[in-house]
């Protein structure tokens, strides 16, 4: 409640106000309680703070109102500012609490205006576990700056619209060849990669009350008005992969090559699972005894746990190799840790130019070489090819009831591709392998 109000001193013109140096609070008139508060300088010469207070009583106390700098605030516009508030004071407007709780909003809204780079480092931190390897959470990251953050990434969230990613997508992007074009018409894959990370941030953002509103990244209904299908655009690029009747020559150049790289392919040949998962294979996921590999799901693309039946060839393999003290690694580097991924790119591209292999191939192309023959050369099921190279089929209770009878048919299968890969191309039959009476 309003009490009362300060005498009015005498009107001070603009000069006489320029002129008030001295330390201290001067009175300058036009408005009751409006004062020119003057501090001594921080250090000797510096320019003297001024600043503009108006002294209310409110409520039985002498409250203070700062109504900014001098002379950034005019002598005519402190008047006219002070005028209002003593105004609003007189009918009871309780001036302090008002002017605390203006400053609390700004502070809340300020925390809640975050920047699209604010939000994906933040949901890149939150989500840290979630990467497989360091190298996958890299590429997350490096794909929205390149792209992304160049575009929208200085924007507030709150602010996105669907043209902001429009910008993004369509923005001007060069090959290695030399071309150039739109990103999602020339880089599709990588285009299809950003839309969905930044859909996930701008989700993020969402949740986390730092925008509201429909997601401006969703494809179906509103970008996919603006843009042509990427299935229509998408360029298929399949890895270079070794013929099926060439293995058999391949595999006896590869085994007279002692390095620990070699002995890496040979195993993912032999298993035809992904480069990740057996370079990163340690000695506790094998068991010698029953044959069987299980790699846990953190070694897995899909995350989830592959059991990989082993034939005497592999088996053979790992027998032969030497258990290195420091490092549980099947196959180590120098240092103890996992190969790295172009340890056996590498191999095959020495090879090449030794002329010990005469295709275009490359190591993860050996997956596709397995699915060829197994889908050229023998009767499998479709469904058991699939599984063998560790893709999931099916829904997750015909996954968990098919897990052992499944295990025991690719164990025939995988020894069956280990046996036809011991033949040299002039024996190779092109008969079909009999397929087994169904269990």
């Amino acid at each position: 409640m309003f009490f009362g109000m300060p005498k009015i001193a005498k009107p001070l013109s603009a000069v006489e106000v320029k002129r008030l140096l001295d330390p201290g609070w001067h009175a300058v008139g036009g408005v009751a309680g409006l004062l020119l508060q003057v501090r001594p300088p921080a250090q000797q010469g510096a320019t003297l703070p001024r600043s503009w207070i108006l002294r209310l009583r409110i409520a039985g106390k002498r409250q203070p109102i700062g109504l900014g700098s001098y002379p950034q605030v005019t002598l005519a516009q402190a008047r006219e500012v002070a005028g209002k508030l003593s105004l609003e004071a007189k009918s009871g407007v309780n001036l302090v609490e008002r002017k605390r709780s203006q400053r609390s909003a700004l502070i809340a809204a300020a925390s809640k205006n975050k920047t699209f780079i604010e939000c994906a480092q933040a949901y890149i931190e939150a989500h840290a576990s979630d990467y497989s390897n360091d190298k996958h959470r890299k590429q997350w990251a490096s794909t929205l700056e390149a792209y992304a953050y160049p575009k929208i990434g200085r924007m507030l969230v709150a602010d996105i619209t669907m043209r902001s990613v429009l910008d993004v997508l369509e923005q001007d992007t060069k090959h290695r060849n030399g071309t150039s074009g739109k990103l999602w018409h020339t880089k599709t894959e990588t285009a299809k990669r950003l839309l969905d990370r930044i859909r996930t941030v701008l989700d993020f953002a969402t949740v986390n009350e730092y925008r509201s509103g429909t997601n401006p990244a969703t494809w179906s209904g509103y970008l996919d008005t603006q843009l042509p299908s990427p299935r229509g655009l998408k360029k298929v690029k399949h890895h270079p992969a070794l013929p099926y009747k060439m293995v058999g020559d391949f595999m006896p150049r590869l085994r007279l090559n002692e390095s620990v790289s070699a002995r890496a392919l040979e195993f993912l040949i032999l298993t035809a699972v992904r480069s990740g998962s057996v370079r990163e294979a340690e000695w506790d996921e094998i068991d010698l005894e029953k044959k069987l590999w299980i790699i846990p799901p953190e070694h897995t693309k899909t995350r989830q746990e592959h059991r990989v039946p082993l034939p005497p060839q592999a088996i053979k393999l790992l027998r032969n190799l030497p258990r290195i003290a420091g490092t549980d690694k099947v196959f180590p580097s120098p240092t103890g840790k996992a190969l790295t991924d172009m340890a056996l790119s590498q191999l095959m591209r020495g090879m090449r130019e030794r002329g010990e292999l005469t295709a275009e191939a490359v190591p993860h192309g050996f997956r596709s070489t397995f699915r060829d023959w197994a889908a050229e050369q023998t009767n499998y099921p479709d469904e058991l090819r699939k599984v063998a190279s560790g893709h999931t089929v099916g829904d997750s209770v015909k996954e968990a009831y098919q897990r052992t009878d499944l295990l025991e048919k690719r164990r025939r299968l995988m020894n069956d591709w280990a046996n036809f890969m011991d033949k040299r191309s002039a024996s190779q039959s092109t008969k079909v392998t009999p397929i087994r009476k169904r269990v």
